[in-house]
């Protein structure tokens, strides 16, 4: 049998924990809705809406699997009160779609869509941070369907409905709108940190004009 945990050691996990937020030892699953069957030739990564050619942008799964391959490592915080510490995500950087299809100007916004028309929207700076990844991988191993394979959106730095499962292409947007969740009475910008769940805590300028 393992030794129990220190106290000292659950108080330095505790500190690197946002408030409100428990240490999760597994990865539950959750999610609205079914899990997707995945069709390899009919999927495709979309880049529209303010890009700066005016053109959309798209990758079939061949092509979007041959992008250069990153890693980071980053913790995950579910607005259900659990976080994920020190997980290794696999996958295509959030930057190197803005590389290869980069947004008009005056975009400010990224709404992420994914199968069955989810959506959430992203600040384009929280969506330009070098921690945000388009994975394919955790902790070397592929994504199961249940977790969003072939291609989810981590956004650590957000709460975990930030980054969506099974993603199918991001809209730049010149404008805010809410996305699926926030529609549904979640924070706009979701920081964890600041512990921002609902929208009833929303502060001028955290969500779209009305």
């Amino acid at each position: 049998m393992g030794q129990p945990e220190s106290r000292e050691n659950r108080e330095m996990v505790q500190s690197e924990l946002p408030p409100g937020q428990r240490l999760q030892r597994g990865w539950p699953v959750t999610h609205y809705g079914p899990v997707p069957k995945f069709k390899p030739d009919r999927w495709e990564f979309r880049v529209f809406g303010a890009t700066a050619d005016g053109d959309k942008h798209c990758w079939d799964h061949q092509e979007f699997s041959a992008l250069p391959f990153s890693s980071v490592v980053a913790d995950l915080h579910c607005v259900t009160k659990f976080s994920m510490l020190g997980a290794e995500w696999g996958g295509v950087p959030a930057r190197t779609i803005l590389d290869l299809a980069p947004p008009a100007p005056d975009a400010t916004h990224v709404m992420v869509w994914a199968e069955y028309g989810f959506s959430s929207n992203l600040r384009i700076e929280d969506f330009a941070s070098e921690h945000t990844l388009f994975a394919t991988h955790k902790d070397g191993e592929l994504l199961t369907a249940e977790h969003g394979f072939p291609l989810r959106l981590v956004v650590p730095h957000r709460y975990a409905w930030k980054g969506p499962k099974w993603v199918r292409g991001i809209e730049y947007m010149t404008a805010d709108r809410r996305g699926f969740w926030e529609e549904r009475g979640y924070h706009n910008i979701g920081d964890p940190w600041s512990e921002q769940r609902y929208s009833y805590q929303e502060e001028p300028g955290d969500g779209p004009e009305l």
